[in-house]
C-alpha cells in the first residue's frame, strides 16, 4: 500500500508533505518514515496517510473549481480601508 508521508519539523510549525513509501500496514509506515524521512532528528511529529484516502481536486478543474472564490473582493485587502491613526496592521 502507498503512504503519504507529512512531517513536522518543530513544535508550532505544520505539518508539511515529505514524500511517499510503500508500507504493508500503518505501524510499518510509521516506521520506515520514521526512518527515511528523519534521520538527523528533523521531526518532532510524523504524519502517514495511505494514499487512496487523500482526495484532492484535478490542476485541469483549476478555473471552475477556484471560480467561484473571484466574486468574493471582501477576501482582497484593498476591500477595507485602513482607518486613520493606524500604524501597523
Amino acid at each position: 500500500m502507498l503512504w503519504e508521508v507529512f512531517v513536522r519539523p518543530r513544535r508550532g510549525l505544520s505539518h508539511t508533505h515529505a514524500g511517499s513509501l510503500h508500507a504493508a500496514d500503518a505501524e510499518l509506515a510509521l516506521r520506515n518514515a520514521r526512518d527515511l524521512y528523519t534521520r538527523r532528528s528533523e521531526g518532532v511529529s510524523i504524519w502517514v496517510v495511505p494514499s487512496s484516502e487523500i482526495t484532492a481536486s484535478s490542476p485541469d478543474d483549476k478555473g471552475e473549481f477556484f471560480d467561484p472564490a473571484a466574486d468574493k473582493v471582501y477576501r482582497h485587502p484593498t476591500f477595507y480601508e485602513v482607518p486613520e491613526g493606524v500604524e501597523h496592521l
